[in-house]
């Protein structure tokens, strides 16, 4: 599967947003992918996350023995993408800002844990799920996502492998473009939200 194949599946979700957005990153963007549209229609994340296994598959050759994803985003993801590669799923959630295992979820020592993301924008939440994994002793040694919007430059700790890589624009919020300042700012995005 392409990227153009790729935001086509985000383009017939309704999933591919213009305007300006408030990533969870904190950058600002004329583009937003709201991937909970894609994730509503089971078999469209299933041709997705099946093509991203099998790029994972040709890309990875370490021997992997877990998925791991940050919640909430990727866990649909996640979750998927295991089922295609047949090794145990588990995700972190955020307790007191930080990513931890929880609900009974175990890493071991000699864990070789693949981490999959949604969307890859600055590599923080991946760098951050990263961190919570090594800290079990588990090594990550890769990690997989359906889009890189980065084009390949966000620097994640490992390896990535995504569907998708394209470039769209991201801008401080003091440092935008004026056809952004002129459009009011939304953020779509679960981060930050209190229950």
């Amino acid at each position: 599967m392409t990227s153009d194949e790729v935001l086509d599946e985000f383009r017939e979700a309704g999933a591919l947003l213009e305007g300006h957005f408030i990533l969870s990153s904190g950058l600002r963007s004329p583009i937003f992918l709201q991937k909970a549209l894609v994730f509503r229609d089971a078999a469209r994340t299933e041709r997705l996350c099946k093509a991203l296994a099998a790029k994972i598959g040709a890309e990875v050759t370490e021997e992997l023995t877990a998925i791991v994803s940050p919640a909430m985003g990727g866990i649909i993801p996640g979750y998927e993408t295991s089922r295609h590669l047949k090794l145990p799923f588990l995700f972190v959630e955020r307790e007191e800002g930080e990513f931890r295992l929880r609900r009974g979820f175990e890493l071991n020592r000699g864990d070789r844990v693949l981490i999959i993301e949604d969307i890859v924008t600055t590599g923080l939440s991946s760098r951050e799920c990263i961190a919570a994994v090594e800290k079990t002793g588990a090594k990550v040694v890769a990690e997989g996502c359906l889009v890189d919007r980065s084009g390949g430059r966000a620097d994640v700790g490992v390896p990535l492998t995504a569907l998708a890589s394209v470039t769209f624009p991201a801008y401080p919020a003091d440092d935008l473009p004026p056809e952004l300042e002129r459009i009011p700012a939304v953020k779509p995005g679960s981060r930050g939200l209190q229950a």
